[in-house]
């Protein structure tokens, strides 16, 4: 098994030492219904922005909304098999990633691929007419809420801008002059007055490239974890830091809860504070207990913005409702590599909304067997005495340690592909090790087991 990272060790350490300092008490946060609540947001959680449903045109409510019920019907939600602290689990959340053609995002160890949304240059098969439009109406609200988190970064910008005004008059009465200086200073930095190179930068921290779609039936799952520091309440998604995005890059999140369930679902007795049958987004800052943590009511068709760094700084919480919910999570994700077996990992899922990744992955796959012929190729030099021993020496500690590497990540995939849990899901959505090959097969340069080939480069470095 792979080691697990230095950052996850400190998250854990960090976590088990703010449970310890809380004891058996519950951390306080507020709600819209408490006084100071609006405080708190300005002061502490600023950089969160709300945008209520009657905010927000309503054909781009009707076009997202049936978006998302189209894909439910046509099964393009998927439970995610992830792996946390080396062990395999199933998300309660049902997932499907949809974007730029080619682009990818990984939470949780695991990679998920855009279901293409229509891009021009990019020719894309659609398995039904009726996804092609679902993803037309995606990209649409994805140009819109750029358009949202721009305006809406401005207006912080120039908040903050007045706030520094403001300090300088109360601490500076008596200079007229340099209060008329700094007025002229706000005024270039208003909203219509941003220079280029701002505008550039606001652009880059809000082109989101991705869309997260997230689909959850609390009423369906027989299982969801309690909130553990501040007593909120059931949760659906626990408290995190989205990850492997741009840094400084906001998160745009559109949401949707279907029709409220019937009353007797209402008769639970939920926490003090929150009202249970109702979806929230909860904030706290990271691993802090002096700070009173948010939990903000999301009604359908609420959008919420998490600007610059807030998604660094503090931590979300998705806290369950009642209805069923659907939401979509804009978001500027970075590129990375490790991509065949992951893809591989998940299925024949997606083809059941496009066959756009076939191409791409069977390319990617043959630059791969080629770069298993060449590690062969070079494994034949080392086994030739002619090189100098320090320099033969040099050669085998650099592929050694690449091979060990690899090695380990074959035999992570393989036992992950066949971990207990994947024999509960769908035909279509079961793991599958790729590539994975025999001993002796003759087509291939190397074996898929890489055990022997790394003891004897060991054993040419004892010489």
């Amino acid at each position: 098994m792979k080691r697990r990272g230095a950052g996850e060790r400190e998250k854990d350490v960090k976590k088990r030492k703010l449970l310890d300092e809380l004891g058996e008490s519950w951390l306080p946060y507020l709600t819209p219904k408490d006084d100071g609540f609006h405080q708190l947001w300005k002061t502490k959680y600023s950089k969160l922005v709300l945008r209520t449903a009657e905010k927000i045109p309503k054909e781009v409510h009707e076009e997202v909304q049936e978006a998302f019920l189209t894909l439910q019907k046509h099964g393009c939600f998927f439970q995610d098999l992830v792996r946390i602290k080396g062990k395999d689990f199933v998300t309660p959340v049902s997932r499907i990633l949809v974007g730029n053609p080619g682009c990818t995002y990984k939470y949780l160890n695991t990679r998920l691929f855009t279901v293409p949304w229509p891009v021009e240059g990019y020719e894309i098969n659609y398995s039904h007419p009726e996804i092609a439009k679902a993803c037309k109406a995606l990209i649409k609200l994805n140009c819109y809420l750029h358009r949202e988190s721009i305006q809406a970064l401005q207006e912080q910008n120039l908040a903050e801008t007045k706030g520094m005004e403001d300090t300088v008059i109360d601490r500076q009465q008596d200079y007229a002059t340099s209060i008329t200086e700094m007025g002229s200073i706000l005024q270039d930095q208003s909203p219509s007055h941003v220079p280029e190179n701002d505008h550039s930068h606001l652009k880059e921290r809000t082109s989101y490239n991705l869309s997260l779609l997230n689909y959850m039936d609390p009423q369906q799952m027989s299982f969801l974890k309690q909130e553990p520091y501040f007593g909120m309440g059931k949760m659906a998604v626990s408290w995190h830091h989205d990850e492997n995005l741009v840094e400084g890059s906001t998160v745009a999140v559109y949401s949707y809860s279907c029709e409220e369930p019937a009353a007797d679902l209402l008769e639970e007795k939920g926490p003090s504070g929150r009202d249970p049958a109702v979806w929230h987004v909860g904030l706290k800052v990271a691993w802090d207990i002096k700070n009173p943590g948010l939990a903000v009511p999301l009604y359908p068709g609420d959008c919420y913005f998490m600007l610059d760094d807030l998604n660094m700084t503090h931590q979300h919480c998705v806290l369950a409702g009642s209805p069923p919910r659907f939401s979509s999570t804009h978001r500027v994700a970075e590129v990375e590599f490790e991509w065949i077996r992951q893809f591989w990992f998940q299925g024949k899922r997606y083809r059941k909304c496009t066959d756009w990744w076939d191409k791409p992955m069977a390319a990617l796959e043959e630059f791969w067997r080629k770069l298993e012929l060449m590690t062969s190729l070079l494994l034949c030099e080392f086994r030739k005495e002619e090189q100098a021993e320090e320099q033969r020496n040099e050669r085998i500690g650099c592929l050694l340690s690449i091979l060990e590497e690899r090695q380990e990540l074959r035999q992570d995939w393989l036992a992950r592909c066949h971990s207990q849990l994947v024999e509960n899901l769908p035909k279509d959505e079961k793991p599958e090790c790729h590539p994975y090959w025999q001993e002796g097969d003759a087509s291939m340069p190397l074996p898929f087991n890489l055990e022997d080939i790394i003891a004897e480069l060991q054993s040419l470095l004892e010489c």
